[in-house]
């Protein structure tokens, strides 16, 4: 597939059709959201198409290794496991495999999708959390909008829990109730930290909750919503699959020439884009990153003064 591609102005058809009472959420749930900045929906995709998904890593796993070059396809942990580095990042999976298309235009996440934020969707971006068994890294407090500033904040970031999750594996925790407004995420000079910098440390902002789940499971949450992930010493890996989503006439705000190349991955899933932008939410926080965006965890961990 050419990856390579603008955004279409007609969607696709969507798959995995199921009855309308499975693919909706329901007034309890619409209002968790509303209120919390997430909910989540438990196996959501069922076993078999889980195990399928896995099958799909570790087949694009393999072809990455044997090409010689696996840093086109994925990013490595620091730490080797049993002796072996392993990943712990695979790039833009929506682009990469059909599998992972698939999951992400799947009726059950689109109709959850547009009642949250309207029938005109694109999938913004994604990647593939790995968080292996013993080196998983930690992801530091942040808000997922202060990467990719927009015009609105009608964003969804959709996560599927391809392992059970707990909190002895790292599962996502979040800040309830905080999806309003945006923590400072700068360093001491100004440069953009990726994590938030601010003391979220003695309660002043609330407890964090530890979302655990089964496998299947798939988490709605709010762009702006501060989340983190401590890192996985357990003996059981972690896979989480991330979608953003955003809607029609959400338009990114350009900051460095990564913007660019963020927009070339843009895919509109149902509906039309719109010929206008709407402006709204809370005033965006303008990342300063120079020239390009550098990974998560290589920003996370020069903010912190480690090495990666």
């Amino acid at each position: 597939m050419n990856t390579t591609l603008t955004a279409p102005t007609s969607a696709p058809r969507t798959t995995g059709v199921r009855p309308a009472e499975r693919t909706r959420f329901s007034p309890e749930d619409l209002a968790q959201y509303r209120t919390e900045g997430y909910v989540v929906a438990p196996r959501l995709f069922d076993i078999q198409e889980v195990e399928h998904a896995k099958e799909t890593i570790r087949e694009m796993t393999r072809a990455a290794i044997a090409s010689g070059d696996s840093s086109k396809v994925m990013e490595l942990e620091p730490e080797a496991a049993d002796g072996e580095r392993v990943p712990r990042r695979i790039y833009d999976p929506f682009l990469a495999h059909e599998t992972f298309r698939a999951m992400g235009t799947d009726t059950r996440v689109l109709d959850r999708i547009e009642a949250l934020i309207g029938p005109d969707i694109c999938c913004n971006l994604s990647k593939l959390n790995m968080k292996p068994a013993k080196v998983g890294s930690v992801v530091d407090w942040h808000q997922d909008l202060t990467y990719y500033p927009h015009t609105n904040a009608d964003l969804v970031t959709v996560l599927v829990y391809l392992d059970d999750a707990t909190v002895e594996n790292g599962c996502l925790q979040v800040l309830p109730r905080h999806q309003h407004a945006y923590f400072s995420h700068s360093d001491k000079q100004g440069n953009f930290a990726g994590m938030i910098t601010e003391d979220l440390d003695g309660g002043r902002f609330g407890k964090p909750v530890p979302l655990e789940a089964p496998a299947g499971s798939v988490i709605f949450m709010h762009c702006i919503l501060p989340h983190s992930s401590l890192p996985n010493r357990s003996p059981k890996p972690r896979r989480t699959l991330i979608y953003s989503y955003r809607a029609g006439d959400a338009y990114p705000l350009y900051y460095s020439e990564s913007v660019v190349s963020f927009e070339k991955r843009v895919r509109l899933v149902r509906g039309k884009m719109s010929p206008t932008a709407r402006f709204g939410g809370p005033p965006p926080i303008i990342p300063q990153v120079g020239t390009e965006m550098k990974s998560l965890y290589e920003m996370q961990r020069a903010a912190k003064g480690e090495k990666s």
